[in-house]
Parts: C-alpha cells; sequence; structure tokens
C-alpha cells in the first residue's frame, strides 16, 4: 500500500517558509505570553493546519465565555470543546486558559467544588463529579499546567488534589471514597461510603489505564506505569510505580542501572 498520499510531503511543509518564518516567532511570543510559560509551534505544521487549529479554539475559546456568562460564573479564559456539559455549574471554578474538551462532564456539586488552575487541560470524554443524591462529595482541584487525557475518571467522594505539572493519559480513573460493608445483615449498597482523599503532587506522570483508590499519596516527580492499580498508600517522592497491585520498582534518585 502506498502511504504518500496521507503523508506530509517536505515541499508541502516547505511550501509556507517564508511566512512561517514572520508568522510563528509571533505566534510562539504572543501564546508564550498568554499561557504564563514558554510554548513554541513545531514549525513544520503546515500553515493551513495550524490556521485551522487556531479557528477551532477561537470557536472553543466564543463558547467558554457564553457557556461561563450563562452560568454566572467568574470571567475566565477557558476553551469549551462541543458537547460539554455543566451540572451544578455554580460549584465549578476555572483559571485562565483552561481548555475543556468535547463530550466532558463537569458536575459542580461538592463540598469544596471542582477548581481547574491555570493552563489545565481536560481530556475528551472525561467526568469530573463528587456526588450523588445521597451523599456530598468533597470535591477536585487540579493545579497549573496538569493535564488528563481523553475518558478519565475523576470520583471526587472524598478530596481529588493534583499539583502542578502533572501529566495523565488515557482512561486514568480516581476512587476517592469506598463502601462500608461490615454489617452482613445489610446490603452494601445500604451502609453508606467512606471518603479517602487523593492527592498526586508536583510534576508527576501517570500512563494511560492507572486506577488509583482512596488513600493514595503519590510524592512529587514520580512515575506511575500503565495499566497499574494503586492501592492506599504514602509512596515516596521521584518513584517510580507499576503493577497490579502497584509497587515502587525504582527512584529516579537512583542511577539507572548500566545495560
Amino acid at each position: 500500500m502506498n502511504l504518500l498520499p496521507f503523508c506530509l510531503s517536505r515541499d508541502r511543509l516547505r511550501s509556507d517558509f517564508p511566512l512561517k518564518k514572520m508568522a510563528y516567532p509571533l505566534l510562539d511570543a504572543f501564546i508564550s505570553k498568554a499561557k504564563g510559560r514558554p510554548y513554541q509551534i513545531d514549525q513544520r505544521m503546515p500553515l493551513r493546519n495550524l490556521a485551522a487549529s487556531l479557528v477551532r479554539r477561537s470557536v472553543w475559546m466564543m463558547r467558554g465565555l457564553l457557556k461561563t456568562t450563562i452560568f454566572s460564573l467568574r470571567p475566565a479564559l477557558v476553551f469549551l470543546g462541543p458537547r460539554v456539559i455543566f451540572r451544578n455549574a455554580s460549584g465549578c471554578s476555572f483559571g485562565s486558559n483552561v481548555t475543556v474538551e468535547a463530550g466532558v462532564l463537569l458536575d459542580g456539586l461538592a463540598e469544596f467544588g471542582i477548581h481547574l488552575s491555570d493552563n489545565v487541560s481536560i481530556g475528551a470524554y472525561s467526568i469530573i463529579r463528587a456526588s450523588s443524591a445521597t451523599h456530598i462529595g468533597q470535591g477536585l482541584y487540579m493545579g497549573r499546567n496538569s493535564s488528563c487525557d481523553a475518558y478519565s475518571f475523576f470520583g471526587a467522594g472524598g478530596m481529588i488534589s493534583i499539583g502542578e505539572d502533572v501529566i495523565m493519559g488515557q482512561h486514568v480513573s480516581f476512587h476517592a471514597e469506598t463502601h462500608l460493608y461490615a454489617d452482613t445483615t445489610k446490603a452494601m449498597r445500604l451502609q453508606g461510603i467512606q471518603p479517602l482523599p487523593i492527592t498526586i503532587e508536583d510534576d508527576c506522570w501517570v500512563g494511560a489505564n492507572v486506577t488509583f483508590l482512596g488513600g493514595v499519596t503519590i510524592g512529587r516527580g514520580s512515575i506511575v506505569g500503565a495499566g497499574s492499580l494503586v492501592r492506599a498508600g504514602e509512596y515516596p517522592p521521584y518513584s517510580v510505580l507499576a503493577g497490579v497491585p502497584a509497587r515502587v520498582i525504582r527512584s529516579r534518585l537512583a542511577p539507572l542501572p548500566e545495560s
């Protein structure tokens, strides 16, 4: 099968090079100022693709302005994809330059609300909720420059605290509560729940399909391998965790073994 028709040829990538030399540094400077941190566009991207992305982001920005105004939220630069669902929107708050992609559900009914800080990004079709009709949960705080990819789930019955510069893959799930089950004469669904907080400290990397159970603290600078199940406990800073259940397999502070 000839894949060339589906690839970007070098001629196409270079055809708008003179314009790139002028436009891209200006865009880099503008976006870096808006984000409050260095940002550089890959100059191999054709201008037509970049223009389409800018148009899409502009539409998302207008949608964010409209919805935050309708819900009487504090004005902020929020980029909302299509089909984002707000429930109990008064409990949601945003920093600047927050991106919420298509199909996300945000339910602000929580004791401490849902807060997404500056430059946070929530991947498409993710769910953030804390409460049911029978139990008001505690909520979620996500620090600056943190992000999760598509189809993630935040069950914030207990407080979920995510630090700054945390990156998370697809299908990451948080379950910050547990069902009570001591009474064998009563159905477990009728025995209530116990909130158990989850804390992810700054500068962590969480792989795809990781599940966090309640009572977890992940120390600063740690890495959690894809597919891990992280049970209650405190994991030291700069740890590398992996497995089901997850365990510390090494420290980032230790030198790598020679191959």
